[in-house]
């Protein structure tokens, strides 16, 4: 019975956190770039806390080939 409650709070923790960036319109074009990519993943799982005033941003530098 708890790993159901578990399980169902990890759920809804998740469905909050792609609400809230559905409606920020993070799904409004494909990620071009790493720093949209991990955005749209620390928004996702912050979960509800986006709609209590979080709003994470991330930025990410690829390492670049040696000439």
């Amino acid at each position: 019975m708890g790993s159901r409650v578990v399980s169902l709070v990890i759920l809804i923790w998740f469905v909050a956190g792609i609400l809230a960036t559905w409606q920020r319109g993070y799904f409004n074009e494909p990620p071009s770039h790493c720093s949209h990519v991990a955005t749209l993943a620390v928004t996702i799982v912050a979960g509800p806390l986006n709609y209590l005033g979080l709003n994470p941003k991330m930025g990410c530098t690829l390492p670049k080939p040696s000439p």
